[in-house]
């Protein structure tokens, strides 16, 4: 009696958790994941329903037949389908992300022990548009990398549970009702990408990439009032409903296993914040702000141009032989004159020429809500001698990513304040409606509003009269600067052609840049990048609304 009471009361929690673990049987009900729909609302990531077909081996009363049907109706080897049926386990999975069609097909033949169970297959409805942006997800239908893994914790939703009773020996019974834990779908997310300029932005990167030969292209627009991303290309894009079949055309048979993961991790890299490069003149633009907030030049301060420089032991170059002669600052950037930027470097300092970069933000992460962002590859201030200066004012001998640069200069023509790039604009409810701003606000002041005018007025001029007069848009005041700058090890002879511009001039609301890896043939960033930036801007703002003057 006493032993009684000890089960039926104390224990009496216990046991009866352990009786339904004996007579229930859980499958899992997967959560429709969240979509990714682009600034006007265009689906750019959906799902597509799948079954998954498992076997309870207690309930198969037909074996032969069981193996005979899944096999063909699956096309499997029966020895494999085989080995999983005859498998004594609770249940045994025997393919996931099977047709939707196939599966009720095998559900209507009503095989005794066999479970179907719909499921979600992420699609992407434009193939490898912003694949690198957007990411992919496995087989578990978890994000791998891209948006898909930033926004996980939205995207995924909650399975649910459908719950059988069975008997002691695992067979349903019949009569009794399943119970059901029904699942909650994932939230949508709504992003700052526009789907037309995102499309046309990558026709341009895949035709300047095939005129050019070159290993790769990068376009970047963003608003340079708050750093929303409008489109992210880097090209050769990847299919998202085949991430796992390399873009170069190489076969599984030709590479071993560990050489194919490097292909594919290559493939999936994000060049635009996973990778670093030597920005080159693009940069001088940094170097021109902190020289005019610091007071230590001035718009018509005159410089002597004799084609080089002499710092040190160092015979330093212009890339015009010749020399440019005797200039004012502005012209300087207008011709994009070595020379006069490293006297405007050694004016500054190493120490104050720090100081910038770490108040441009230029020493941190951007904060972009994307995952793998590299940092700024710089020497360390105690390092810097005068010719490490004197390299750094014009762009070299450093490296930072893509977007860095973007946003950085971004910060300087929009009023002088610090932007955070982002592709996140909001997590919509079951209705569709905001539940969640991703939106960012403006940082802290980087430079004065009196030094961010003079800059963009500077930057105009670089694009009417002077280096980057191949980005003029007609009907458009625009600004710019380009940029040629060699990898590593120089002897190499590969170059990296940038242009960055932005328009309007005066009240910028779009700014482009466009970055060619080693291109062949002529490999100047004036001559091959900056058209194809007049060519995107020429398009997209009448798109956008801005009416030409």
């Amino acid at each position: 009696m006493g032993r009684l009471v000890y089960l039926m009361i104390f224990r009496a929690e216990y046991y009866q958790e352990k009786a339904l673990d004996l007579h229930q049987r859980e499958r899992e009900i997967k959560a429709a994941r969240g979509r990714i729909l682009d600034a006007n609302g265009t689906v750019l990531a959906d799902n597509r329903t799948v079954c998954t077909i498992s076997v309870i081996h207690s309930q198969v009363t037909d074996p032969e037949e069981v193996i005979r049907v899944l096999a063909k109706m699956l096309e499997m080897d029966e020895a494999q389908v085989r080995k999983k049926v005859e498998k004594v386990s609770s249940m045994e999975r025997i393919r996931t992300n099977v047709a939707k069609e196939t599966g009720d097909a095998i559900r209507s033949m009503g095989l005794d022990g066999v479970k179907v169970d719909e499921d979600f297959k992420r699609y992407y409805p434009y193939g490898d548009l912003a694949s690198t942006v957007l990411g992919f997800t496995g087989a578990d239908n978890q994000g791998i990398i891209g948006l898909e893994v930033k926004y996980e914790s939205c995207l995924k939703g909650h399975n649910g549970t459908i719950l059988t009773t069975t008997d002691a020996r695992g067979i349903e019974l019949e009569g009794e009702a399943e119970d059901r834990i029904e699942p909650v779908a994932g939230s949508d997310l709504q992003i700052t990408i526009d789907y037309n300029l995102q499309m046309y932005a990558q026709q341009m990167a895949e035709k300047v990439m095939e005129e050019k030969q070159a290993e790769g292209v990068s376009i970047l627009l963003m608003d340079p009032r708050d750093g929303a991303i409008l489109a992210m290309v880097n090209v050769p894009e990847f299919d998202l409903n085949d991430p796992f079949t390399l873009n170069t055309g190489e076969g599984a048979g030709e590479l071993t296993d560990e050489e194919r993961q490097d292909a594919l991790n290559r493939m999936w890299r994000n060049r635009s914040i996973n990778d670093t490069y030597e920005p080159g003149s693009v940069f001088k633009i940094v170097t021109a702000s902190a020289a005019l907030e610091e007071g230590v030049v001035k718009p018509d301060d005159t410089f002597t141009c004799p084609g080089y420089r002499v710092v040190e032991d160092r015979k330093i170059r212009c890339h015009k032989v010749g020399g440019h002669g005797q200039e004012t600052f502005v012209e300087g950037v207008m011709n994009s004159c070595n020379p006069v930027f490293i006297d405007v470097g050694l004016r500054l300092g190493a120490d104050t020429f720090c100081s910038y970069y770490d108040r441009f933000g230029l020493m941190d992460l951007t904060g972009i809500d994307l995952p793998g962002e590299a940092g700024t590859i710089m020497h360390r201030q105690e390092d810097i001698g005068t010719v490490e200066l004197a390299t750094m004012a014009f762009g070299q001998s450093f490296q930072v990513t893509p977007v860095q640069m973007a946003a950085t200069v971004s910060s300087l023509i929009n009023g002088g304040r610090r932007v955070t790039p982002h592709v996140g604009l909001r997590v919509l409810d079951e209705d569709g409606k905001e539940s969640v701003s991703l939106r960012k606000e403006k940082g802290e002041r980087i430079v004065s509003e009196e030094t961010s005018a003079s800059m963009r007025a500077i930057l105009e001029k670089v694009v009417a009269q002077g280096s980057g007069k191949n980005g003029a848009v007609e009907g458009y005041r625009v600004g710019g600067k380009t940029a040629t700058s060699q990898t590593l090890p120089r002897s190499a002879n590969r170059y990296i052609s940038s242009f960055l511009g932005f328009a309007p001039a005066d009240d910028p609301q779009v700014l482009g840049m466009c970055i060619i890896y080693d291109p062949k043939g002529v490999y100047y960033g004036g001559t091959i990048a900056a058209p194809v930036i007049r060519e995107i801007l020429a398009n997209i703002l009448p798109y956008l609304g801005v009416e030409k003057e």
